[in-house]
């Protein structure tokens, strides 16, 4: 037997996505071998690396859907569970993760952030965080200095773009927009570096509410079958349909 090596893609650059850039990101989840708190979770999480450390981790891969950089694939963790309390005994972690986890599905959905109505709260309400496997959103991304001088620098997630934002409509459409480097310090992209992104912060999640299907604002959700995917689909999780 023999392999025919001609047809296959050749090799993408290593270098980093540009500093400030505007993407339209879909999110997968790499389970971690350890359960959550909702029945949706099982063996969800990841362990954190320290030594003794109670924090609990979501493993994400977030791949670039549209765009000049599409295919490009990040990585980042959020917390959800130990680490640091707030004076009320919550991970101040989950706090962090959870208005990400939040900002994810007013943009995915096109909910404004201030819409408080009942039907929009039930958009935001999941099974446990297995319900966000698929989500796509729109996301500025940052370059992130390397701690260990012995690493790259990564790209992460600056931040979830929101509907009512100027760049929205555009980046969920899949246009390119020139990027907006941030206001934090990066050092250059350098080639060869792998794009990653480890950070970010979150809790476990709360009683388990009636099963969902994710899809854009509709009167009558329809059923949805398992959404596409490398990986097999979570258990029980939605299907994003954000195009």
């Amino acid at each position: 037997m023999t392999f025919d090596m001609n047809d296959a893609e050749l090799p993408r650059g290593t270098d980093l996505i540009p500093d400030g850039s505007f993407v339209k990101l879909r999110m997968e989840i790499r389970k971690g071998g350890i359960d959550g708190a909702s029945p949706f979770d099982r063996e969800l999480l990841k362990a954190a690396k320290t030594p003794g450390s109670d924090v609990r981790m979501l493993d994400c891969e977030f791949t670039v859907v549209a765009g000049p950089h599409s295919k490009r694939k990040i990585w980042q963790s959020f917390t959800v569970a130990g680490g640091k309390v707030d004076e009320q005994g919550v991970s101040i972690g989950w706090k962090i993760s959870k208005g990400m986890f939040r900002a994810m599905i007013d943009s995915a959905l096109g909910l404004d952030p201030h819409d408080m109505s009942e039907a929009a709260k039930a958009k935001r309400i999941l099974r446990g965080l297995a319900d966000l496997n698929g989500i796509t959103f729109a996301a500025k991304l940052r370059v992130e200095p390397a701690n260990d001088p012995r690493y790259g620098d990564n790209n992460r997630i600056d931040r979830v773009v929101l509907p009512g934002e100027p760049e929205y409509a555009r980046i969920m459409a899949g246009e390119a927009l020139p990027p907006q480097p941030s206001q934090r310090t990066a050092r250059a992209p350098v080639a060869g570096n792998t794009p990653s992104a480890w950070g970010g912060t979150a809790a476990p999640a709360s009683a388990a509410p009636a099963a969902r299907v994710w899809e854009r604002p509709a009167a009558s959700p329809p059923a949805q079958p398992p959404a596409p995917a490398t990986q097999a689909p979570l258990a029980g999780g939605p299907t994003w349909l954000n195009g």
